[in-house]
């Protein structure tokens, strides 16, 4: 079977299964099952496929509801490749949001990165930033082992400290003193919201990294009450948020004494990060 016959069979299959964007996930699955850019299944379209079985695997996964990231263990974040697993995140581009903040107000000498997952914020910035240092954190060791897999990917192991917190309250480790910029995504999701979750974030997605129970504002409460003695004159505190979390945790910033606090939109126009100064 060439890849041209390959891609209108893949797509057919999902399009069948009611994927979404069948034609775009099927040109991905083709790709990694010849082992090509996703470019040149178009331009090179009378190659012919050697492994037909990869291909029959990867569409039925992604049938079942696995995301095309998780299936091909990458995702594209800030141009740039980062390996994924079922231990992490599946990053969003909504994400790029906090890093075009991040990077608006120039490079900083040290920052840490609060639940880090794949490395994707800490590794963006420290690419951007060539003469930073950071810290990255995260609850569970296989995010961090993907972490670490991703630093060296992308050249920048020897500037990121990564941290395994065994203490899910614990969001500033012992010691690690203060910062020009504190990041985090943390897991938002209301406990009740997690029913209604897709099925490609609810059985894909690690559930520690998605919801941290109750209203899903606990981790902005701590982060909000501990970020002030941690950061450097001048400091910034930059997190991502649910949609619909903007008014609350611009709410909790400012009980925790932060006089400068704004809520940036992403580029749908939905309330997405949270700039806090002290």
């Amino acid at each position: 079977m060439t890849l041209r016959e390959a891609l209108a069979v893949a797509s057919a299959r999902l399009a069948e299964a009611g994927v979404d964007g069948p034609a775009r996930d099927a040109r991905a699955l083709v790709a990694e099952a010849a082992g090509l850019a996703p470019d040149r299944v178009l331009t090179e379209g009378d190659l012919e496929l050697r492994d037909n079985h990869m291909l029959d695997d990867f569409v039925a996964r992604r049938i079942a509801g696995e995301p095309v990231s998780k299936i091909i263990g990458r995702r594209m974040f800030w141009g740039r490749d980062f390996r994924v697993t079922r231990d992490v995140l599946d990053p969003r581009p909504e994400t790029e949001t906090l890093i075009a903040e991040a990077l608006s107000a120039g490079p900083v000498e040290r920052f840490i990165d609060l639940g880090t997952g794949s490395g994707i914020i800490a590794i963006s910035l420290l690419s951007e930033w060539p003469g930073s240092r950071a810290i990255a954190t995260d609850l569970s060791a296989e995010a961090i082992a993907v972490a670490r897999g991703n630093a060296e990917t992308h050249g920048v192991e020897g500037r990121v400290d990564l941290v395994h917190v065994s203490d899910p309250s614990v969001w500033f480790p012992a010691g690690v003193g203060k910062f020009d910029l504190i990041l985090s995504n943390p897991p938002y999701i209301a406990e009740s919201e997690m029913p209604g979750l897709s099925r490609e974030v609810l059985g894909y997605d690690p559930h520690i990294a998605l919801s941290p129970g109750g209203d899903g504002l606990d981790p902005y409460r701590t982060i909000s009450r501990q970020a002030a003695t941690h950061l450097k004159p001048g400091g910034r505190v930059l997190v991502e948020i649910g949609w619909a979390q903007g008014a609350s945790v611009t709410a909790l910033f400012r009980e925790a004494g932060f006089q400068s606090v704004r809520c940036l939109p992403d580029l749908d126009g939905r309330d997405r990060v949270i700039v806090a100064e002290v």
